[in-house]
């Protein structure tokens, strides 16, 4: 059994509107579905992806009234964003600082032309140069040039007092292998590179250890869960069951409409999601209209009106 790459990020914002220009208008993401938290209904869950909703793409939010983020280990630290070329990092430098965020050098980090940057909450990102590699699908409305887009996930980095606990999981359970390891850039300790599937930085979880930081708090500009693609609901009996035989608690498999998921936390703290690819966000309304409306999953239609009710504006 392999997991293919990264499914989505999920991330936490105290400011659904200014999280929707930041990452609409800025990063030229499509907001491909409005949605609620379907576990607290009274916040938004936002999708921000690719052109076509592509899985591996998928940056999303919740909204909760929260204080900002404490930074420390047991945490996912950093969020990477592909792009093709480092005359797009150039052009990402340029946009960034033009909004009035701070912007690092264009620098290698792990062999790749790398950018970091936060969002105007803290959420620690790093643009990452792919080469290019793969499927792209830009979205045609965007404020960024097609080329300049960003075309998906990864790699992402988590931060663990211990190797040994998390890379258990990671090589015993989830099949994942360790290629290779570098030093933090900001100097915190080495970072180890594990690759899913066929590799490359799709399909890479770098994992930080770091026992000298405290442990993280979450909230605003936090990272609140990363998820790990496998194909399709077959796939999830089989990483249930797999979890099972090795005595890892999880919460059992989730319907969430849009995919099935499979939630578990890693001994260093940090929470996964095993999602499927599909049935995907154009299973409840058009691809050309996706995240127009409030889309709700059928078990939560008829409480729209109430739903609705309590949400405020994002515009």
């Amino acid at each position: 059994m392999q997991l293919t790459g990264i499914h989505h990020l999920t991330a936490i914002t105290a400011d659904a509107p200014a999280n929707k220009r930041f990452y609409t208008d800025t990063l030229g993401l499509r907001l491909v579905k409005k949605t609620v938290n379907q576990d607290d209904t009274s916040a938004y869950h936002l999708f921000y992806a690719d052109g076509l909703a592509t899985p591996g793409t998928d940056l999303t939010f919740f909204d909760w009234p929260v204080s900002p983020e404490r930074r420390g280990t047991r945490s996912i630290s950093r969020t990477g964003l592909r792009v093709a070329g480092e005359d797009s990092l150039e052009f990402w430098a340029a946009r960034l600082r033009d909004a009035g965020l701070e912007a690092g050098d264009v620098a290698l980090v792990d062999g790749r032309a790398s950018l970091d940057f936060q969002d105007p909450e803290g959420q620690r990102f790093r643009l990452v140069d792919d080469g290019g590699a793969g499927a792209a699908h830009p979205w045609e409305r965007s404020g960024v040039p097609a080329e300049r887009q960003v075309r998906g996930l990864g790699p992402i980095t988590i931060s663990v007092p211990q190797k040994e606990p998390t890379d258990a999981v990671l090589t015993r359970v989830l099949n994942m292998s360790e290629v290779r390891d570098y030093a933090s850039p900001d100097g915190e300790g080495r970072v180890h590179v594990y690759r899913m599937g066929k590799g490359g930085p799709a399909a890479e979880l770098h994992v930080a250890v770091q026992p000298g930081l405290p442990v993280a708090r979450q909230g605003a500009g936090a990272v609140h869960h990363v998820a790990f693609r496998t194909p399709d609901v077959a796939a999830i009996h089989g990483w249930a069951e797999r979890l099972s035989q090795f005595g890892v608690p999880s919460s059992g498999e989730v319907e969430r409409y849009y995919f099935r998921s499979l939630y578990f936390r890693e001994p260093g703290g940090n929470l996964f999601e095993i999602a499927t690819d599909g049935p995907g966000f154009a299973v409840d309304e058009p691809v050309e209209s996706l995240g127009e409306r409030l889309a709700l999953p059928p078990f939560l239609e008829s409480r729209r009106k109430v739903i609705e009710a309590n949400l405020k504006p994002l515009e």
